[in-house]
């Protein structure tokens, strides 16, 4: 029957050279048997080597994509990639709330996997405030959860007690991932708090690879994936894990500096 297939949708930026952003959602999306639609929030310019310019979309614009998306599809679950400034933000927000577009899953992109910082205070306070209230699954990386958080980085179980403030903030399941950026790490370590107060942590081995591009954008797309299949948070999450780090062990030789992850490494 129409609209049976399952279908869900990215609310993201879109990368030229297809390494993250909406690119790698749709990637993630095809690899797990979902169809994707697409509410573009910007566009950058970039390569392997950098990104060289960039362009939000007007408010107007992303509310019409909303529209036309719930006027003849049935999305089953959604999530957000990068959301450039707080009037987007309130956009998404606002017309999430309008929708119904199933769980959403929020990768709250505000600081990179190094540490670098994204978005300015009014964007970030404004995610903080909307968003992640919204959030069916949050997914922040380890720096992301020390900014959520406000706690110490070296606290024992520091990705533990994160979790817990950041469901205090309104995510209803939080998964704190493991930190990168250790010297000679073996491992990394990934935190899972559910809505109803089990938790469970997944740890991996650490591949060191310059091609890890996209990483936060394909987790957060297949946890979306599965939602939309009808999984349960847990499996989502779970299967996620799986998927991302089969997508970087068996990698793909593209570009010349910082490349993607290969999203058809477990197909």
């Amino acid at each position: 029957m129409l609209n049976d297939y399952p279908q869900v949708v990215t609310i993201a930026g879109s990368d030229s050279d297809g390494s993250a952003g909406m690119q790698a959602d749709l990637l993630t999306f095809f690899a797990k048997k979902v169809y994707g639609a697409t509410i573009i929030t910007a566009c950058v310019a970039g390569n392997s080597f950098g990104i060289h310019a960039g362009v939000n979309m007007d408010a107007d614009f992303i509310s019409q994509e909303f529209k036309d998306l719930a006027d003849d599809f049935h999305i089953r679950a959604a999530k957000t990639g990068m959301l450039a400034d707080a009037d987007i933000i309130n956009t998404v927000a606002d017309n999430y709330e309008k929708y119904n577009f199933g769980p959403l899953v929020v990768d709250p992109v505000i600081i990179t996997k190094h540490g670098d910082m994204l978005l300015e205070q009014a964007a970030y306070e404004t995610l903080v405030q909307r968003l992640i209230p919204l959030a069916e699954v949050l997914t922040p990386n380890f720096f992301e959860a020390v900014k959520l958080s406000g706690l110490d980085p070296e606290l024992p179980d520091f990705q533990e007690k994160a979790a817990h403030k950041l469901q205090e903030m309104g995510a209803r399941n939080v998964m704190v991932k493991g930190r990168h950026d250790q010297k000679e790490q073996e491992t990394v370590t990934d935190y899972v708090l559910l809505e109803n107060g089990q938790s469970f942590k997944m740890t991996e081995p650490y591949y060191e690879t310059t091609h890890k591009n996209g990483t936060g954008d394909t987790l957060s797309a297949a946890i979306t994936a599965e939602l939309g299949l009808g999984k349960s948070v847990e499996t989502a999450i779970r299967s996620a894990k799986k998927y991302v780090d089969a997508c970087i062990k068996n990698g793909i030789n593209v570009g010349h500096q910082f490349g993607p992850i290969n999203h058809w490494a477990s197909n």
